[in-house]
């Protein structure tokens, strides 16, 4: 009886020790029928990478991350242990980025041919394979608390300029608008006279070419009746043709004189806008020649124009890159 007991004591302990080791095995998930290979990458910086974090392929899981360790020349080598029937690149590369708003992190393989689009990570991985070896090369993309660091960077220098923009347009911006106003109503009434004095010689004008007219149709009705007396001497009718043809001339020239007397009209009723036109467009040219008012402080003065056009470019380069690969910014991960 004693020795059963003590071979019964000795069989549970056994067994304990059994559940003991297997479960060690299965919390460190050891690898006992070598199913998966262990490869490295090389990284300038992890960033959020640690041990345990998975590793993808196409957004499949093959593998986790098993150690990371410095290494000579500012390099950081990180070891994946992957799935063996995982069909990998020809030429893989790693890019480790952030999985989640959380925290989380994943090793994402992907193939080094072609290179991806985002210019820092194409050069990333380009040093990394220059600098030689078995390891793969590896990029590191941004953090959404960087990408939140870069976006209050922009906003704040959005901010400035409107800042800026806002400071031109002060009080004193308005009363050298009000002065000039009031200088291209001066310059108006001057046009004004001028187009008044102007309009009536334009009518002496108009004048003369009507009396002109008059005394040339009275000439053409003398020439007519002497062709038609010298027509009535000979057989031909040759001198009446010439006559009729002059006697049109005479008809066009009157018309000419009365489509004449009508722009003049025309001139007359239209000269008030025309002098406005001319009084503001004048006015406004030498004030933004000599710099004065605000736009001529922006016409002669390029710095504001030449920071906003920066700050904007800087702006809508970020936006196409986050419409372009929203996934690069921004992923969101449920489990």
């Amino acid at each position: 009886m004693k020795r059963r007991n003590e071979f019964l004591v000795g069989l549970a302990v056994l067994a304990a020790l059994f559940l003991v080791v297997a479960g060690a095995l299965w919390l460190s998930e050891a690898d006992l029928n070598q199913k998966e290979a262990t490869y490295t990458a090389r990284f300038r910086t992890v960033e959020g990478l640690q041990v345990g974090n998975p590793v993808t392929l196409r957004g499949v899981r093959v593998g986790k991350v098993v150690g990371i360790r410095l290494v000579p020349n500012g390099w950081v080598e990180t070891e994946f242990s992957i799935d063996r029937d995982a069909q990998l690149p020809t030429k893989p590369a790693v890019i480790a980025a952030s999985a989640s708003l959380f925290g989380g992190w994943t090793a994402n393989i992907i193939s080094f041919e072609p290179l991806p689009d985002d210019p820092n990570v194409r050069a990333a991985l380009i040093e990394s394979d220059r600098a030689g070896g078995a390891a793969w090369p590896g990029a590191t993309l941004p953090d959404i608390g960087q990408l939140t660091a870069q976006a209050s960077r922009i906003a704040s220098d959005i901010a400035s300029v409107t800042q800026r923009v806002q400071g031109a347009f002060d009080s004193a911006a308005l009363r050298q608008l009000r002065q000039s106003v009031l200088d291209m109503a001066a310059i108006s009434n001057r046009l004004v006279t001028f187009a008044n004095s102007q309009t009536g010689r334009l009518d002496r004008v108009s004048g003369n070419l009507v009396t002109t007219s008059d005394a040339f149709a009275g000439v053409t009705r003398s020439l007519d009746r002497a062709v038609a007396r010298v027509d009535s001497a000979t057989s031909q009718n040759q001198l009446r043709e010439i006559m009729n043809n002059g006697r049109d001339a005479s008809g066009d020239i009157r018309q000419a004189s009365a489509d004449f007397r009508q722009l003049m009209a025309t001139m007359r009723a239209n000269d008030a806008s025309l002098v406005r036109i001319l009084q503001s467009a004048d006015s406004l040219l030498t004030r933004l020649q000599a710099g004065n008012g605000t736009l001529g402080k922006l016409a002669t003065d390029s710095t504001l124009y030449y920071e906003t056009a920066a700050t904007m470019r800087q702006f809508r380069e970020l936006l196409a890159d986050i419409q372009a690969h929203p996934k690069k910014y921004i992923k969101v991960s449920v489990f």
